[in-house]
């Protein structure tokens, strides 16, 4: 059975209703070479801030967890655009 993101009335993906928490957390120490998808899955549909190995970082909102892959809502600064990223691509993130 594959797992289905929320959609709303007319099957639009549902972005949270407010923006993420203003402060920034903490960066944890990395010690993984990828991101397991089992381990990202607890953050769906929670506050996570994520930190991609390009040195990037950003509150992401994960609505689908796939083995290669997690897709959610990223905080702009300004709204929740949707998006998709490539487990191999996030250094370390953590949830709320």
């Amino acid at each position: 059975m594959a797992f289905m993101p929320p959609q709303g009335p007319q099957g639009a993906l549902q972005a949270p209703s407010s923006p993420p928490p203003r402060t920034v957390p903490q960066k944890p120490l990395s010690t993984t070479f990828a991101v397991d998808p089992g381990a990202i899955r607890g953050c769906l549909f929670r506050n996570t801030y994520v930190w991609l190995r390009n040195g990037t970082g950003f509150w992401f909102y994960p609505v689908f967890v796939g083995r290669t892959s997690v897709a959610g809502f990223r905080w702009t600064g300004f709204f929740w655009m949707y998006t998709g990223i490539d487990l191999q691509r996030i250094e370390v993130f953590t949830c709320f």
